[in-house]
């Protein structure tokens, strides 16, 4: 096949990942805890030139009070490690709530872990104020109930995979560390880390990108087209 018509379609299907990468992170702009994903550049194959590559940017994304006291963000690094029914997650969504179990969770049904108790869930009275430090010690009436696990799977990026669009699961739970010098901080939410004016402009980029692809499809196909036609005259 031509090389030209192999290189043009090849770069029309990683614009095609990539408007959808970008659709994916502007449909989450509003997701508390979302972490936005980007593209490597410049990764070469013999016969597909621009394949790119996508990483996630685990950037701090702003701080904003909510005034719910079940609503947690982390200042720093790290994030809430789960338990959920594919093992160990974690997620800087801090939208929790307490479940028909008086366990704290997420609205999916995953569980805070409890460092004081083997990684069980906090179980909390309902009837009760939680109260929740900056170190993630769990208190009700006075007394410590639980410590929230904060982890930190994104200190080897390459070992952490996304589990839809607010969850993370490492590849082995022993290379994941606790987060050092991470505040958890009660009634905020931490608010995805898209930037939505650079995304709509790479969006238009990749557009253009895509629609002179297709232009240089179409030329090739004329162009062999034409020379098809001229061998096949007869002289």
């Amino acid at each position: 096949m031509d090389p030209l018509l192999i290189s043009a379609a090849g770069g029309m299907k990683t614009r095609l990942d990539s408007l959808d990468m970008l659709a994916n992170n502007i449909a989450n702009a509003g997701t508390a805890g979302f972490k936005t994903d980007r593209e490597f550049y410049n990764l070469y194959d013999e016969q597909l030139p621009t394949i790119e590559t996508q990483w996630t940017d685990f950037s701090q994304g702003s701080l904003v009070q909510t005034g719910n006291p079940l609503n947690l963000a982390l200042s720093g690094k790290g994030m809430f490690a789960l338990n959920s029914p594919n093992g160990i997650v974690y997620t800087r969504d801090g939208e929790f709530r307490i479940s028909k179990d008086n366990q704290l969770e997420t609205v999916n049904g995953y569980t805070l872990r409890n460092t004081l108790d083997n990684g069980n869930p906090i179980n909390v009275d309902p009837a009760q104020p939680v109260s929740i430090g900056t170190d993630g010690s769990v208190a009700q009436g006075g007394a410590t109930i639980g410590q929230i696990e904060i982890a930190d799977p994104a200190s080897n990026p390459l070992a952490v995979n996304k589990l839809g669009n607010s969850y993370y699961i490492a590849s082995t739970e022993s290379s994941v560390p606790a987060a050092q010098g991470t505040d958890v901080l009660q009634g905020q939410l931490e608010q995805s880390n898209v930037a939505t004016s650079e995304s709509a402009v790479k969006l238009v980029g990749i557009l253009r990108q895509f629609e002179m692809l297709q232009k240089a499809i179409s030329v090739g196909t004329d162009m062999s087209k034409r020379g098809l036609e001229e061998v096949a005259k007869v002289v």
